[in-house]
C-alpha cells in the first residue's frame, strides 16, 4: 500500500528544503525514523501520516500514492 510513499515523502522534504532533522522535530520523531521511512523499511502510523500531509499541503491519499 505505501510502495510510493518513501519516494513521495522524499520529494516532498527536498521541495521544502527541510532535512531529515527538521522534519523529525516537527513531527516528534528520531532522524532515523524519517531515514527508515525514506528508504520503505518502515511506515509510519495514521498520527505520524497526518502531520505529514499538514506539515506538505498534502493529502494523505497524495501521501500514499493512491492520488496525483
Amino acid at each position: 500500500m505505501m510502495t510510493k510513499f518513501p519516494e513521495i515523502l522524499k520529494e516532498l522534504r527536498k521541495e521544502k528544503n527541510l532535512s531529515r532533522q527538521e522534519l523529525a522535530d516537527l513531527i516528534l520523531v528520531n532522524t532515523r525514523t524519517i531515514c527508515y521511512w525514506e528508504l520503505g523499511q518502515r511506515e509510519c502510523n495514521l498520527d505520524q501520516l497526518i502531520k505529514l500531509s499538514k506539515i506538505f499541503c498534502v493529502t494523505t491519499d497524495y501521501l500514499l500514492g493512491l492520488e496525483d
